[in-house]
């Protein structure tokens, strides 16, 4: 790996900016993706890579690549040290997501309720702001308070997360849009939100309510097909 590759890459890193690396077989030659100036069938291989979180090798034309992928970690955000929180950790650390739980309420977010997970007892909109969610990042709300709520869902609506859903019922959910549109949200934007959270698969306990988070969470990121929300 020459040096301008090694600091390209360790940039990338810096950045959070997905790449990959290519390494065309079995010369060794190797160049970063996506690339403008690399052929449309690599560029494309590389996306691909990067979709599945997979690396490996790949035939283009009469060439062989091995293709690594470089992606920024999985995070999941939750506001809300809840019992239902403490049934998500279980589900989204084994499915890749480093867990934060943010709750300022310091008899909820403790380290012996959620143990082996990052806990922060900031201002919702604090942490937002100093977890600044990406691309590769899901935020979920679950304290049905909207002085801890909306500021996270604030922050989130202004970044790149890949999911944001919020717990609550159809009734909550539209008090909760006309909140955020008087913040100066639009439909386009809201409609990122997904409330009231998780499938419908008709839970009703925490476990079950989590279940139906992470699985809604892992099926918009593997960009499988949804069913609308109900209007609220």
């Amino acid at each position: 790996m020459t040096p301008e590759i090694l600091a390209a890459l360790d940039q990338a890193k810096r950045d959070k900016h997905p790449v990959v690396l290519a390494t065309r077989l079995p010369s060794g030659e190797q160049r970063l993706l996506p690339d403008p100036e690399a052929p449309a069938e690599l560029n494309e291989a590389a996306s691909r890579a990067l979709e599945r979180d997979e690396s490996g090798t790949v035939r283009i034309g009469e060439t062989d690549f091995f293709l690594h992928a470089y992606n920024p970690p999985l995070r999941l955000i939750v506001v809300g040290a809840v019992h239902i929180a403490q049934a998500l950790v279980p589900f989204a650390v084994p499915c890749g997501f480093a867990v934060t739980i943010v709750d300022p309420r310091r008899s909820f977010a403790s380290d012996e309720r959620f143990p082996g997970v990052e806990v922060s007892t900031d201002w919702p909109d604090e942490a937002l702001e100093k977890f600044a969610p990406d691309s590769r990042t899901a935020v979920v709300t679950l304290t049905h308070d909207p002085k801890l709520d909306d500021p996270a869902l604030d922050h989130a609506l202004k970044s790149q997360a890949f999911y944001i859903g919020a717990l609550g019922s159809r009734r909550t959910h539209a008090a909760r849009l006309k909140r955020l549109r008087e913040l100066g949200h639009q439909d386009n934007a809201l409609s990122r939100i997904r409330g009231p959270v998780g499938l419908n698969i008709e839970a009703v306990t925490a476990p079950e309510i989590a279940l139906s988070i992470i699985a809604e969470i892992v099926a918009v990121r593997r960009n499988a097909p949804l069913p609308a929300k109900p209007a609220p």
